[in-house]
């Protein structure tokens, strides 16, 4: 669990620290998803901490009090919450939730069980899917204000005696986790399209940051997408069609995949 959760508090310190580089108008801006503003953002991601929070430590109880019946209407719950809030309360609120559930997480096995929307999950998936909503909404984020969700080809040039910054949206080594998730969800990838998943299953070979070579799933199978990390956590996100990306898939159910993988 240490090294899941350290990539975590990675991901989220990351976004928290972009998040204090905007200006008071920059949170009043439209996002690519739906409606949803800079601040709407970050108040879902608030709202879903604190909540995964107290299901860590309450159980499938606090979880039932939810009510969930439509998932879409659930998301706008936090959204709601956080309009005309200052900004940095909502930051607060995010900071709180978060550092309730890494503190939570840490107390947990990586095999223990967690009750979570769609049935039990371990205590190790639950962190990547923390990990993975905050980039996949981070993207969102930076995309309102960047006009962008993927890196830049080439740093800008900057003036002799400068510091070159950092691309807010390189990927780094910790797309290895949503890479990973996004190959454990294809089999409820399938079921949510009404396809039948195939017994051989799909294997995911991709090339993350620093030429590392990332490999999920059976390795008998001859139903195979390779390609960019980058690119195939964009699409299992759904922040890229698949046009839009590099991929290939080998094999009739590998292409189908393509079409229909998610995380959520």
């Amino acid at each position: 669990m240490r090294e899941i959760l350290s990539d975590l508090v990675a991901e989220q310190q990351q976004l928290d620290q972009f998040l204090q580089t905007l200006r008071d108008r920059q949170w009043s801006t439209k996002t690519p998803s739906g409606s949803w503003t800079v601040q709407d953002t970050v108040s879902h991601l608030a709202y879903m901490e604190s909540v995964a929070a107290e299901v860590l430590t309450e159980g499938k109880s606090r979880l039932d009090a939810e009510k969930i019946t439509n998932e879409d209407e659930w998301t706008e719950v936090g959204v709601s919450q956080g309009r005309g809030r200052r900004h940095q309360e909502i930051i607060e609120w995010w900071r709180y939730g978060r550092a309730d559930v890494v503190d939570a997480l840490s107390r947990k096995l990586a095999t223990d069980q967690i009750p979570w929307i769609h049935g039990d999950i371990d205590a190790r998936t639950f962190a990547s899917i923390r990990l993975t909503e905050t980039w996949a909404h981070g993207l969102d984020i930076k995309a309102a204000i960047l006009g962008r969700i993927t890196p830049l080809e080439e740093p800008p040039e900057v003036d002799e005696g400068e510091e070159e910054e950092a691309d807010p949206l390189a990927d780094t080594l910790r797309l290895r986790h949503i890479a990973g998730l996004g190959q454990q969800s294809l089999p409820y990838s399938f079921e949510q399209a009404g396809e039948r998943y195939p017994d051989s299953g799909i294997r995911v070979e991709v090339m993350g940051p620093l030429y590392a070579a990332w490999r999920f799933g059976p390795e008998d199978t001859d139903q195979v997408i390779k390609g960019m990390a980058g690119d195939w956590c964009r699409l299992i996100v759904q922040r890229s069609t698949p046009e839009e990306t590099g991929l290939k898939a080998v094999g009739d159910d590998a292409e189908k995949a393509l079409l229909i993988a998610r995380t959520f």
